[in-house]
């Protein structure tokens, strides 16, 4: 309280004081009756003074806070592979019945592999491992605590950043209970594989493999690619302590259309323990065809470079950035144009275009000439005004011509492009809307129609080079963005006739990524309909056995995860229950299993994690040691904590029961002795 709230809860006294003595005091006889209405009537008064000047009272709890320890386990098949679940699951039931840890520590358990979730059960079956993502998880959760942590992992990471400068940036200390063998065994492996998805009919396609050799002595051995039975290429290998690794670059010839399998192999030599990793199955699908597309520009901007880039990260595609002239003594060659922020000089493009019919792709910008657009296309009029204002994205759910992929918009910077609406004449389809602030205007952004057998996208916009960007900062890759704008580019240069059931999915998956598959469904208007159902029939080309699956409603797509299925060559139908509609294809899983190209656990490199963490490495049989060492370590004791409220005292009811206390006694009081 302040000094002048005490001096009004002083004053207050004195003329609480005053008023009762004036009333049963002053001229009346001094009797015990008197002096007892006195005390009440002051305490009535002074309560209703108090609550006129309100003051604010301090409030102090204390409580004990306990430090968290958090327990995360590696969920990953590494666990089966190494023989270690039941030690796993050891190692948990121990930590739970410990009951010095757990009066000291509130404890929290989480399993990981390529995410990190509670720990509710292990299943020990998924394929990939991502150390440095648990890690990052945890910070998350437990930034401004104390919490020291234990990973319970062989330390063997299959993606994903390096948990050795990950675990930096994480203040807590890390404790490693390492599982599998920690024995360095004779090894030839297969650490890495490199080559393209596509290749083209009679060209020859190149292959990239590391191989790596843990050991002492001198060994040699003999690296194959094959095919089936016939051996495409081989080659004599050398190693030795000294010179452990070998690069081997192969060329093959693509002499067939369609998807073909190999194998590559580097030969096991005699006291090797582990051949898993000796060898590893990839796939190349020949295709006969390749699209060609020409980006016009009269200006140079960061997005061309950013569109050419994300268009040729599909193997199919080719760009080529050209002026306007260039662009039409070359037109034939190219199955879509993208008119980069056209102007006058476009005259002669559009002419050509709309004489042909082409298919086109518009981004305006700050230097697009409206006026001529305008002029040149009867489907659109955009407002003509002198501003520019910057647009965010909002992703239209409802869009229906193609399936979009899982693009975060929402996390993009805004676009920069001209003020004012854009005004359509045919029908069309909006993808994305303008949004300023956090207003969703219902103006287009980017929109897409067909009109006389002519497919046309247009986006009101420049700096798409910002979106690339960003997307690379919230997913460490530029992948599902240039899988956004590869689905525009399938679209607009495709003239193929518009179907009613349209499926997206790839022809081969490696052994270690999920399987998905997705479909759209549209009823007789063209237009989507999520009444249908949908279901897949998957036959095993080799057991023959088949399995009926539905497919289940996302957003506007029908999907199913096919990521249990074993690897095989696989041909499936997805059919339609009311509509009868169905639609065939093939893909096929390759048998890879990454978790499985590790012999042993990676020590050397968990000690030099927890050293950095101010922790320690364990084994499996050292629990009850590091049990000791967490309870007897000072930096995690219990810590007292005080809560400081502040309270008026109009909220406190205790004083609102003393004065209705005191002006009921005061009243039956007078009552009992007839003074009333």
């Amino acid at each position: 309280m302040t000094s002048l709230t005490i001096i009004y809860i002083i004053i207050s006294g004195i003329i609480a004081l005053l008023l009762a003595l004036f009333q049963y005091v002053y001229k009346s006889k001094k009797t015990r009756t008197n002096s007892i209405l006195a005390g009440l009537r002051f305490v009535t008064i002074f309560s209703m003074l108090l609550l006129l000047v309100n003051p604010k009272l301090d409030s102090e709890t204390f409580y004990n806070e306990k430090p968290n320890l958090v327990i995360a386990v590696d969920d990953s098949n590494s666990m089966q592979f190494l023989n270690q679940t039941d030690r796993v699951q050891q190692i948990i039931q121990s930590l739970k019945s410990n009951t010095d840890l757990n009066n000291k520590f509130n404890i929290d358990y989480y399993k990981f592999s390529n995410e990190i979730s509670p720990n509710d059960s292990l299943d020990f079956n998924t394929k990939q491992t991502n150390i440095s993502k648990a890690i990052k998880g945890l910070e998350a959760i437990y930034k401004n605590t104390v919490a020291p942590t234990i990973l319970i992992t062989d330390g063997n990471q299959t993606f994903g950043n390096d948990y050795e400068y990950t675990a930096r940036s994480y203040k807590q200390p890390i404790y490693y209970i390492v599982l599998g063998d920690t024995t360095k065994h004779v090894d030839l492996k297969i650490t890495q594989l490199n080559v393209n998805k596509y290749a083209f009919y009679k060209n020859k396609f190149p292959i990239e493999i590391i191989l790596v050799y843990n050991g002492e002595e001198t060994v040699n051995s003999e690296f194959k690619i094959t095919a089936g039975n016939a051996t495409l290429y081989s080659e004599k290998i050398t190693f030795s302590q000294s010179n452990n690794s070998k690069i081997v670059q192969a060329t093959l010839t693509a002499n067939q259309i369609g998807v073909f399998t190999y194998q590559a192999t580097i030969e096991p030599i005699s006291n090797e323990k582990n051949t898993v990793n000796n060898s590893e199955n990839f796939a190349i699908e020949v295709i006969d065809e390749q699209t060609n597309i020409a980006i016009v520009s009269d200006i140079l901007h960061p997005d061309l470079g950013a569109l050419k880039k994300s268009i040729e990260s599909n193997e199919q595609r080719t760009v080529s950035i050209l002026n306007p002239d260039a662009y039409l003594s070359k037109i034939d060659e190219f199955q879509l144009a993208i008119l980069y922020q056209p102007n006058a000089k476009f005259i002669a493009v559009f002419d050509q275009l709309n004489s042909d019919n082409r298919n086109r792709f518009i981004i305006s910008g700050t230097q697009t000439n409206w006026q001529f657009l305008n002029s040149a296309s009867s489907n659109y009029q955009h407002d003509i005004i002198n501003q520019t204002e910057n647009y965010l994205a909002s992703k239209n759910a409802n869009y229906t011509e193609f399936i979009v992929p899982d693009v975060a918009f929402e996390t993009f910077p805004p676009l920069f492009g001209s003020f004012g609406n854009l005004n359509m004449k045919v029908p069309h389809q909006v993808l994305l809307y303008k949004q300023i602030g956090n207003i969703t205007t219902g103006k287009p952004l980017l929109i897409s129609f067909e009109n006389q057998n002519r497919r046309e996208a247009i986006l009101l916009g420049e700096n798409i080079w910002k979106w690339r960007a960003q997307s690379y900062l919230n997913n460490s890759d530029f992948k599902i963005f240039d899988d956004f704008i590869g689905k525009m580019v399938q679209y607009l240069a495709s003239k193929k006739r518009r179907e009613r059931l349209s499926l997206s999915y790839q022809s081969f998956y490696d052994g270690n990524t999920n399987v998905i598959l997705q479909a759209q469904y549209f009823n007789k208007n063209y237009e989507f309909d999520n009444r249908e159902t949908l279901e897949i029939t998957v036959t095993d080309g080799v057991s023959k056995e088949s399995k009926t699956i539905p497919l289940v409603l996302k957003n506007n797509n029908y999907e199913v995860d096919l990521s249990s299925l074993p690897a095989s060559n696989y041909k499936f139908t997805v059919s339609t229950n009311l509509s009868n509609i169905s639609k065939s294809g093939t893909f096929q899983i390759l048998d890879y299993n990454i978790e499985q190209q590790f012999t042993n656990a990676n020590l050397s490199k968990l000690k030099q994690v927890a050293l950095a963490n101010n922790g320690a490495v364990y084994f499996a049989n050292q629990t009850e040691a590091l049990f000791a060492n967490l309870l007897s370590d000072n930096r995690f004791a219990t810590i007292e904590k005080s809560t400081k409220k502040t309270v008026s005292l109009i909220d406190w009811k205790y004083l609102l029961g003393l004065l209705v206390l005191a002006l009921s006694a005061e009243w039956f009081f007078r009552k009992y002795k007839g003074l009333i």
